[in-house]
């Protein structure tokens, strides 16, 4: 294992599990719309991808249905949905375990930044990241992972890509990874499978918390 200074995490998928908070906001938004929403599990595909995205590809919206279903998606989740979430097992271990270790530690997610501020005080991750990189208010000017990734390592100052890793659940989280040339670490218990992963060409996958720690010597 080479060593690595600096850990990028995803947010969605690898720190918390938010698909009643994500996949609420979704129904909410679709009923809004004058749609109605398929079944829990259809809406799982939202978590991820950025939303304008999302319901672009998802439900064919143009650009201003888009931001009205964004707009609608907002009501809900800044009142509600953003506190629907849950820490998968170890996750405060972890981090604990790799400041311990002497590791910098950032957060890299398409979501918008407001909310992914409320969601790592909530949840109590805010004292062990160095960094907190999001997607802008806007959702669109900095939203892909790759454009949020990019703001990560301005933020992190460090020059030497091999240095740092991505930690992340789904495919947009290794393609970003290897499209700024870092490393990185697929993980199983999120809402990606080993095959999306190994098809991404995630550096290591593991399947729990405790095995990313085990891994970052």
């Amino acid at each position: 294992m080479k060593k690595y200074t600096t850990v990028l995490f995803d947010l969605d998928g690898t720190l918390i599990d938010s698909g009643i908070g994500v996949t609420s906001s979704v129904a909410y938004a679709l009923e809004k719309m004058g749609i109605t929403p398929p079944s829990r599990n259809e809406l799982f595909k939202f978590i991820g991808p950025p939303l304008f995205q999302s319901f672009s590809e998802f439900y064919g919206f143009d650009e201003n249905e888009t931001d009205k279903a964004i707009e609608y998606f907002r009501e809900y989740y800044k009142e509600k949905g953003v506190y629907e979430c849950v820490m998968y097992d170890g996750i405060i271990e972890l981090l604990k375990s790799l400041k311990l270790k002497g590791y910098k530690l950032a957060l890299a997610t398409s979501k918008a930044e407001n909310f992914a501020k409320e969601i790592v005080k909530f949840k109590g991750f805010l004292p062990y990241l160095d960094y907190v990189a999001a997607a802008s208010a806007d959702e669109k000017s900095r939203a892909t992972k790759d454009a949020v990734m990019e703001y990560a390592l301005e933020l992190c100052c460090e020059k030497d890509k091999s240095k740092i890793i991505m930690v992340g659940d789904r495919h947009f989280d290794i393609n970003g990874a290897k499209k700024h040339s870092l490393d990185s670490i697929g993980v199983t218990y999120g809402y990606g499978d080993e095959k999306e992963l190994k098809e991404a060409g995630a550096t290591y996958i593991v399947n729990t918390a405790n095995e990313i720690d085990e891994l970052l010597k």
